[in-house]
C-alpha cells in the first residue's frame, strides 16, 4: 500500500511539475502553437470550400465596378460617338468640294470662252486704247488664251483618236487583264495630275514674267508645246478609263463591274492601318473629293455612249441606272468606313472635317480679293489635284460625237443650253462664296484674309505673316477689310530683289547683330512640329502620305 501511494503521489507530482512548466513556457512558444493549429484548422476549411458548386456561384454572384476606371470607358464610348458622327460631317465636306470641283470644271465652258473672247477684242482695240501699264494684255488674260489655245488644240487631237477602235480592242482582253489595266490607268491618273499642274504653272509664269528680270527659262513655245502634250495624254487616258467602266457595263455577268468595285474595298487596306496626321488625312480627304468627282463625270460619259448605241432609248437609260447606283453607292461606302477607322485609329476627331472645309472656303475668298495671286480653278487644281483641262476636252470631244446638231431648232437649243449653264456657274459661285465667308468666320480666319502674299526662299516654307494694325501702303486696316471679295486685283509693287540671294550670301552680308536672327530661324525649321497650318498644305504629296 505505501508502495502503491508513494507511486501516485510521484504521478502527481509529475503532472503538477508538467502543469507548472506548461505555465512557465514563454508567451511566444504558446502562440507559436497556437498559430500551428489556426493555420491546419484553415487549411481544412479552405479544402472544404473548394467544390464545383461553391465556383459556380461564385462566378454567377461575382461584381466589378466600372466607375473604377470611368477615364477609360468614357474614352471608349467618345470613339463611338466620333465614328457615329463621321458620315455626316464626310459627306459635308465631300458635298462642299464637290460643288468646288463643279465650280471649276463649269468655269471652263462658261467663263473662260466670254474672258478668251474679251481678251481678243482687247488685243484688236490696241490701236485705239493704247497700251496699259506696258502690257499687251493683263497676266490673267495672258493665261486665259493660253487655257483657251491648249483646249482647242487637244479638242482637234482628239478627232484622231478611235473610239470604237478603242472599245473593242480593250473588251476583247481577259477580266483579269482589265482588272490590271485598270488598276494601272488610277495610279497613272495620279502621277499626271500631281505634274500637270506644274507644267501649266510653268507655262503660265514663263508667259507672264516681268521681262526686265533676268532670263531662267527655256522659252514660252517649249512650254506651251510641253502643255499641249500633258492635256492630250491625259485626256486620252482618262478616255481609256472610261472606255474600260464601259466594258464592265456592257458585260453580260457584270463580272469586271464586280472586280472594279470591290477594288475599292482594297483601298481600305492600303489606307486604315497606316499612321496619319491630321494633314495627311486632309490631302487623302481631297483626293477622295476630286476621285469623286472624276468617277461621276465618267458615269456620265459611259451613259452618253451606251444612250448613243441605242438611239437614245431612254428605257436603256433604266437598265443603266442600277449599275450607276451601285458604283456610287460603293464609292460612297468606302470612303465612310475608310475615314471612319482612320480617325478612330489616329485619335481624330470629327470636329477636323470643318477646318478642312474652312481651309477650302479659304481658298475660294482669299481667290476673289484685290492681293489675289492665282485663278480660283488653278487653286482648286493645286489643292485638290483636279485638273478640268483634260477632262473638259475629253467631255467635249464626246458630246460632239454622241449628239448631232442640225438645224435652227438644234442650234437655238445648244445656245439657251449654254446661257443656262452660265446660269449655273454664276448661281454656283453666290452660293459658294456665301458659305466660304460663313466657314471663314466660323473659324475665325479673317485676319489671314488681308496679309499680303509673300515669297520664299527656295527650298524653304515661308512663314506666316504677322497682323499689322497698318498695311505696307499705310493703308488702315479697316479700309482694307471693307474691301469686296470681289473686287478686280490689283498689281502690287515688288518689294523683293530681283535676283534671289542664296543663304550662304545672305549669312556673309548680315550684321553681325542678325545672326543670331538667322539661327534661330533655322532652329524653328528644324524643329518645327509635323502639324503645318492647313493653308500651307499642297496637293504635291496626293499620291502619297509624306509632307515635306
Amino acid at each position: 500500500m505505501a508502495d502503491a501511494t508513494g507511486a501516485l503521489s510521484g504521478e502527481d507530482k509529475e503532472e503538477d511539475g508538467g502543469r507548472k512548466s506548461a505555465a512557465s513556457r514563454p508567451a511566444e512558444t504558446l502562440g507559436f502553437y497556437e498559430s500551428d493549429g489556426s493555420r491546419l484548422e484553415r487549411k481544412k476549411r479552405t479544402l472544404s470550400d473548394l467544390s464545383l458548386l461553391r465556383f459556380i456561384s461564385a462566378e454567377l454572384t461575382r461584381g466589378y465596378f466600372l466607375e473604377h476606371n470611368e477615364a477609360k470607358y468614357k474614352e471608349r464610348r467618345e470613339r463611338v460617338y466620333t465614328c457615329l458622327r463621321i458620315p455626316r460631317e464626310l459627306e459635308k465636306l465631300m458635298l462642299f468640294g464637290f460643288f468646288l470641283c463643279l465650280d471649276a470644271f463649269l468655269y471652263v465652258f462658261t467663263l473662260l470662252p466670254l474672258r478668251v473672247l474679251l481678251a481678243v477684242v482687247r488685243f484688236a482695240t490696241l490701236p485705239c486704247c493704247g497700251l496699259s501699264n506696258g502690257r499687251l494684255l493683263q497676266p490673267a488674260q495672258v493665261c486665259d488664251v493660253l487655257k483657251g489655245v491648249i483646249m482647242v488644240i487637244c479638242y482637234f487631237m482628239m478627232h484622231y483618236v478611235d473610239y470604237s477602235m478603242m472599245y473593242h480592242l480593250i473588251r476583247g482582253q481577259s477580266v483579269i487583264k482589265l482588272y490590271i489595266i485598270y488598276n494601272m490607268l488610277e495610279v497613272a491618273d495620279r502621277l499626271f495630275s500631281s505634274f500637270g499642274q506644274d507644267i501649266l504653272d510653268a507655262l503660265y509664269w514663263t508667259a507672264t514674267e516681268p521681262k526686265e528680270r533676268k532670263r531662267a527659262h527655256i522659252g514660252v513655245i517649249p512650254h506651251f508645246f510641253m502643255a499641249v502634250l500633258y492635256v492630250f495624254l491625259h485626256a486620252i487616258l482618262i478616255l481609256v478609263q472610261a472606255t474600260t467602266l464601259n466594258v464592265a457595263f456592257n458585260s453580260h455577268n457584270k463580272s469586271l463591274l464586280t472586280i472594279m468595285m470591290s477594288n475599292n474595298f482594297v483601298e481600305i487596306k492600303g489606307s486604315v492601318f497606316k499612321k496619319f496626321e491630321k494633314n495627311n488625312l486632309f490631302q487623302m480627304s481631297n483626293s477622295d473629293i476630286k476621285e469623286r468627282f472624276t468617277n461621276y463625270v465618267l458615269l456620265l460619259i459611259v451613259c452618253l455612249r451606251n444612250m448613243e448605241q441605242f438611239s437614245w432609248n431612254p428605257d436603256h437609260l433604266w437598265v443603266l441606272f442600277p449599275d450607276v447606283c451601285m458604283v456610287i453607292a460603293s464609292e460612297i461606302a468606302v470612303d465612310v468606313v475608310k475615314h471612319a477607322f482612320i480617325t478612330k485609329f489616329n485619335d481624330i476627331t470629327a470636329d477636323v472635317y470643318s477646318e478642312y472645309r474652312a481651309s477650302l472656303a479659304f481658298e475660294l475668298v482669299s481667290s476673289r480679293q484685290k492681293n489675289a495671286y492665282t485663278d480660283y480653278s488653278d487653286s482648286v487644281s493645286r489643292r485638290m489635284g483636279f485638273i478640268p483641262l483634260p477632262l473638259a476636252v475629253l467631255l467635249i470631244r464626246v458630246v460632239t460625237s454622241s449628239i448631232r446638231v442640225q438645224g435652227v431648232l438644234a442650234y437655238t437649243c445648244v445656245v439657251l443650253f449654254y446661257f443656262g449653264l452660265i446660269t449655273l456657274k454664276v448661281l454656283n459661285s453666290i452660293v459658294l462664296l456665301g458659305k466660304s465667308c460663313q466657314y471663314v468666320k466660323e473659324a475665325k480666319m479673317e485676319e489671314k484674309l488681308f496679309q499680303q502674299p509673300f515669297t520664299s526662299m527656295p527650298g524653304k516654307t515661308p512663314k506666316k505673316a504677322k497682323s499689322k494694325s497698318k498695311t505696307k501702303q499705310g493703308i488702315p486696316t479697316d479700309e482694307t477689310a471693307s474691301a469686296s471679295v470681289t473686287s478686280q486685283p490689283m498689281r502690287q509693287a515688288s518689294t523683293t530683289p530681283l535676283l534671289v540671294e542664296s543663304s550662304s550670301d545672305q549669312f556673309l552680308t548680315t550684321p553681325d547683330g542678325d545672326e543670331k536672327e538667322i539661327t534661330q530661324e533655322n532652329s524653328e525649321l528644324k524643329h518645327r512640329s509635323a502639324n503645318k497650318d492647313l493653308l500651307d498644305i499642297d496637293r504635291f504629296t496626293i499620291c502619297g502620305n509624306r509632307i515635306d
